[in-house]
């Protein structure tokens, strides 16, 4: 997860100061959305394809990096039981075959390491690809979705919870996050949810 920095804790009451401030004359409608709720059963459809999609492009990664790691740990064991057997002295080792398995963990070890690197570079660059037009498409409706209410500020309450901010709040009264779910899945497609890999 993130760490909430304390710029944008400092936007998000400067923001609401600034509404605040604006709205002398009025009642100041502020509500909240849990983003977090986007993605899953009861979530954006859009987004929860768009991210099922860029899952399921990463499969083949995992898959291999699953294998490579199980073969990790059973080379951890074989070099465990050789050094038992050198220490206990009883039965004689094959060093050269002992030396290749201590070669082949000390490989696999490194290439483990650069192959989740390159595996989360390469997921995060697809996130921006995949997941961008997506997540812009939901901000612009969002934008429609305050306007058509007549809310003055929509919070994110997942970032606020994350950064201890969020106290306490009427749920029944604040939390729009079902109706806005509701409102953008109804939406005519506006954007494509997936793009396919280069």
């Amino acid at each position: 997860m993130k760490r909430f920095s304390t710029v944008a804790v400092s936007l998000v009451f400067a923001a609401i100061f600034a509404v605040s401030a604006s709205a002398q004359t009025g009642v100041l409608k502020v509500v909240v959305i849990n983003t977090l709720a986007f993605d899953g059963k009861d979530g954006i459809v859009k987004y929860t394809n768009a991210m099922t999609a860029l899952d399921k492009e990463f499969v083949p990664v995992e898959a291999e990096l699953t294998t490579m790691t199980t073969r990790y740990t059973n080379l951890a064991k074989e070099l465990k039981a050789l050094q038992d057997q050198i220490t206990a002295g009883k039965v004689p080792v094959d060093q050269s075959s002992a030396q290749a398995k201590a070669d082949e963990y000390a490989t696999l070890e490194l290439t483990i390491k650069r192959k989740q690197e390159d595996g989360k570079k390469a997921y995060e660059r697809r996130q921006g690809v995949v997941m961008g037009p997506v997540l812009q498409d939901i901000g612009k409706a969002m934008q429609d979705f305050s306007t058509s209410k007549g809310y003055d500020l929509i919070l994110d309450a997942s970032k606020l919870d994350q950064a201890q901010l969020l106290l306490a709040f009427n749920p029944v009264k604040v939390d729009v996050t079902k109706e806005f779910i509701t409102y953008y899945n109804a939406l005519p497609a506006r954007t494509a949810s997936t793009t396919t890999p280069k």
